[in-house]
């Protein structure tokens, strides 16, 4: 017996299961019956990979087969009164996954089937999506995608000044990926709604900008004046993002600088987990109206403030470099810091792969998110006051001191 063949109707029979169960409790939810259910949906699977591998041996096997299941759709179909083709497609995708893997496609084969299962259990977030977003949105994602497949390959990718500082396609590269990155926040709140409470908003609000949810919880606690663990766990929440945000952004381009800043940014988000936990455990949930970031992150002038910011960051660490060493580096740093901590992070990590070294941008970093902390501790004591501010100052005070102790060690 072939072990191989073993595995992969094994892996088609999972996928078929996976799937028919989905759509079950589709059905199960909606009180009604689907014309394929789990085992179905697993024969499906195995009867893809099987008409592939007849084909073998029988010509012809194959598009017979596929014809006679293509019916059996069709008749199912017709018989439910046009009531929409999702499970339809979903049976056709079904049979071409158990296809694929026999071919030995079986990693494909389960990214579509994990894709296609998020897809189809998503109804109702994505009916809600279609609710909340506005034509200035669509526009924004569209010009976004133009931006990124169309003016992105176009730039040249080389110094084009007569200072060897500016390169086009690298300055516009960066506000596609800051952008991209924000722009995953803001549609997942579109998706989920600003009524799922403090700690889910944060979480996408943290995202697309820790400092802004920042301002709006210490926004709401003056107000309100109550329900203080819950929103500090927010602010720790979106503050804890960003160290997790660091990493993800160095690994873009600079994967060795990735690997020296884990021990110190890892160890931060797990302090800042670990205090999110207390606060967590410390109040009861709270459901808070109208908190989530409402600008669109991909809005033209949002994205030519990010490239005109990284330009001049990019630039600025040439010129200071040159003139001051390695402490324009961590000046340049500093002062990116007090409003940003994204394209400090970009520029140095391009930058250390051939133009400054490892440990000038591993301590620019550190600088930058040490910096922006403290000050949105400040805008904590000065928009929310003192009791909302001594209670993130253990969250500051703990996960920068880890951030801190895991550079020196």
């Amino acid at each position: 017996m072939d072990f191989l063949i073993v595995k992969q109707i094994g892996i088609a029979l999972i996928i078929g299961l996976m799937i028919g169960l989905q759509r079950e409790i589709h059905y199960q939810k909606k009180e009604k019956m689907g014309f394929a259910g789990t085992r179905t949906f697993a024969l499906i699977a195995v009867f893809g990979y099987v008409s592939a591998w007849m084909q073998l041996f029988i010509p012809l096997f194959f598009p017979l087969a596929f014809g006679v299941f293509g019916i059996l759709v069709l008749l199912s179909y017709l018989k439910s009164g046009g009531d929409g083709v999702t499970t339809e497609m979903a049976a056709i995708l079904t049979f071409a996954f158990g296809m694929m893997i026999y071919y030995s496609l079986e990693a494909y084969a389960i990214l579509l089937a994990v894709m296609m299962i998020f897809l189809l259990g998503a109804k109702s977030d994505i009916a809600r999506l279609k609710e909340n977003i506005t034509s200035q949105d669509w526009n924004n994602a569209t010009l976004f995608l133009m931006m990124t497949f169309i003016v992105l390959p176009l730039l040249p990718d080389k110094m084009v000044d007569p200072f060897g500082i500016f390169n086009p396609y690298k300055t516009w590269l960066m506000v596609v990926l800051i952008a991209g990155i924000s722009f995953v926040g803001y549609i997942a709140t579109k998706m989920l709604g600003n009524q799922k409470g403090v700690y889910i908003t944060a979480f996408f609000g943290g995202l697309a900008s820790s400092t802004a949810v920042t301002i709006m919880f210490s926004k709401l606690y003056a107000v309100k004046n109550i329900f203080s663990h819950n929103l500090a766990g927010g602010i720790a929440i979106a503050s804890t993002i960003m160290y997790a945000r660091v990493l993800l952004e160095t690994s873009f381009f600079n994967f060795a600088l990735t690997k020296a800043l884990a021990l110190p940014f890892l160890g931060a988000t797990l302090a800042g987990l670990g205090v999110i936990f207390y606060f967590y455990t410390h109040d009861t949930p709270h459901t808070i109206e109208q908190t989530q970031v409402n600008s669109n992150p991909l809005a033209l002038w949002e994205a030519l403030k990010l490239g005109l910011l990284f330009g001049l960051i990019f630039s600025s660490i040439g010129i200071f470099q040159s003139k001051l060493g390695d402490s324009g580096i961590y000046l340049v740093s500093f002062l990116s810091g007090l409003t940003d901590v994204d394209a400090i992070t970009l520029s140095l990590s391009q930058l250390a792969l051939n133009e400054i070294s490892q440990k000038a941008a591993i301590h620019g970093i550190i600088i930058a998110t040490t910096v922006n902390s403290l000050v949105k501790l400040g805008i904590v004591f000065v928009v929310g006051g003192k009791k909302l501010g001594w209670m993130m100052s253990m969250y500051y005070i703990l996960s920068l001191s880890v951030l801190i102790v895991g550079v020196l060690v």
